[in-house]
């Protein structure tokens, strides 16, 4: 996975490549009222850091700076004026990209404000498991049974995937996510992806690949995406609460609701405008859909946001 993704050629470092956006969709890419959550959640990190005067943007796993660039333009000219803006990527920096985004290959350290994984654990390699062993996988996808799984991914396993079957060992992006987020000296750290908990891992697990929008079996050559969800509760930090992708923008004054049929009389450019909006807003909110996605939101030096359906991890 770690080569078929990163290695020479793989998929997310290759020269010349779409970027994410030509094989999957993400809420990045459905809307511009994404960026415009995620600038509303920056500005209140800012007033609970006491409006610092410069204030970190850490986007881990940046793709190709869409989300950066995308908060910049949703935020007043002061703020943006104090936000260091990181775009935390293997691949090259991509052309015309706005100069004012730092491209930079590990989180910087000691930083004050907002560190924003958004689909990114979910490309974290990790080793999958069955009946006590780990099972290994050939550049053409084919499968065989490896070695007995060591000390410390089967205490793991006892921990978090108790129920047996076919496993995918978190322990990997448990790490990851905590040295990201350990980065932070002040603010907030919020990983957001496809996710699962103790109480509901899928028994067969979720491994699969993604190539030019569609589902395609998970084959390590380099030519797909490599993904598994993310065992969310296991990464969690002190503090951390867990909540679903709908009720986290819901908080964050994102609505699905239709615009008044009044306006489209009094003023129908207007009304279409919210009714595109609108059209978005349910689709990264969608129950089956985006909507449906874990955010793990943890506080470091200040208070985790009071938002309704968030639960402590």
């Amino acid at each position: 996975m770690e080569a078929a993704l990163y290695g020479p050629g793989g998929f997310y470092v290759r020269p010349g490549g779409p970027g994410p956006a030509g094989h999957f969709r993400t809420s990045v890419h459905a809307s511009a009222l994404y960026a415009a959550a995620v600038a509303r959640l920056l500005r209140w990190v800012d007033a609970e850091l006491g409006h610092p005067a410069e204030l970190d943007l850490v986007d881990v796993g940046a793709g190709r700076g869409e989300l950066l660039a995308g908060v910049l333009a949703a935020l007043d000219l002061g703020t943006a004026a104090r936000v260091r803006p990181y775009a935390v990527e293997r691949a090259e920096r991509p052309a015309g990209l706005d100069p004012r985004i730092r491209w930079v290959a590990a989180p910087p350290g000691g930083t004050t404000g907002l560190l924003l994984a958004n689909e990114w654990l979910d490309n974290v390699p990790l080793e999958i498991a069955e009946d006590g062993h780990y099972v290994l996988v050939a550049p053409d996808g084919t499968e065989s049974v490896g070695g007995p799984l060591d000390d410390a991914d089967r205490t793991w396993l006892e921990r978090w995937w108790p129920d047996g079957g076919r496993v995918e060992i978190g322990r990997a992006r448990d790490e990851a996510w905590a040295a990201a987020a350990g980065t932070l000296e002040r603010g907030l750290a919020v990983a957001v992806d496809y996710a699962h908990t103790r109480g509901a891992r899928p028994p067969y697990g979720t491994l699969t690949g993604f190539r030019g929008g569609r589902e395609v079996p998970p084959v390590p050559d380099g030519t797909c995406d490599v993904t598994a969800h993310v065992a969310l509760d296991s990464c969690a930090g002190p503090g951390s609460v867990l909540l679903t992708q709908r009720e986290a923008l819901a908080a964050l004054g994102v609505s699905g609701g239709r615009p008044p049929l009044a306006l489209a009389g009094a003023d129908p450019v207007a009304y279409v405008r919210a009714l595109s909006a609108a059209g978005e807003a349910a689709e990264l909110m969608d129950r089956a859909g985006l909507g449906a996605f874990g955010w793990l939101v943890q506080p470091v030096g200040i208070p985790a946001p009071a938002w309704p359906g968030a639960a402590a991890a």
